[in-house]
């Protein structure tokens, strides 16, 4: 059974599970047409799928010490991480959200993201917030798909950069004010 933990100084080695690679089957084009966001998935044909991985992140523990991480466990093993960071606003940022390959699948992203809802809304947020890139729908649909809405898009980020041609899509969850916490076990 998967079961979730903040992770402390004692686990911190558990943050820097490695990323691995997930598939880029298209791209999510992003509308804006009275007060409105929309999305379309433009599906790549099989010949055009390639794979991404982002490389390491090598997080420092002590060095991120106002984030939170929450770590998914298979028994003692760490095979999810959510990290959660104070935003500018009241919502709480996604700053990390991964699961290893093996373990895709298996509703452990949406079990990471209860618990940063639970964890957001015990330190006073209104909600949570992240980011995709268009180019990963996989990632854009999660979020959409666990209560998230698109709230903006940056078409201009990437320029100048070897992502160039990129956009990155900003997804909000609120949190209702008066809701009880959820219990998601599978």
């Amino acid at each position: 059974m998967i079961t979730t933990k903040i992770i402390d100084f004692q686990h911190k080695a558990d943050i820097n599970i490695p990323n691995e690679p997930f598939k880029l089957l298209g791209r999510i084009l992003v509308s804006y047409n009275n007060g409105k966001w929309d999305y379309q998935l433009k599906k790549y044909p099989s010949e055009k799928v390639t794979e991404m991985c982002f490389p390491d992140e090598n997080y420092d523990y002590e060095a991120m010490k106002d984030s939170v991480f929450v770590g998914a466990y298979d028994d003692e093993k760490c095979v999810g991480l959510a990290i959660l960071q104070p935003g500018f606003f009241k919502y709480m940022y996604l700053y990390d959200l991964k699961v290893n390959q093996e373990y895709r699948g298996q509703h452990i992203g949406q079990i990471l993201i209860t618990k940063a809802k639970e964890i957001a809304k015990e330190k006073g947020y209104a909600g949570l917030y992240t980011q995709g890139q268009d180019n990963n729908p996989g990632a854009c649909l999660f979020y959409l798909h666990t209560g998230f809405y698109i709230g903006g898009i940056d078409t201009n980020v990437y320029r100048h950069t070897k992502q160039a041609g990129k956009a990155i899509l900003f997804s909000i969850v609120k949190l209702s004010k008066y809701s009880k916490k959820t219990e998601i076990s599978y």
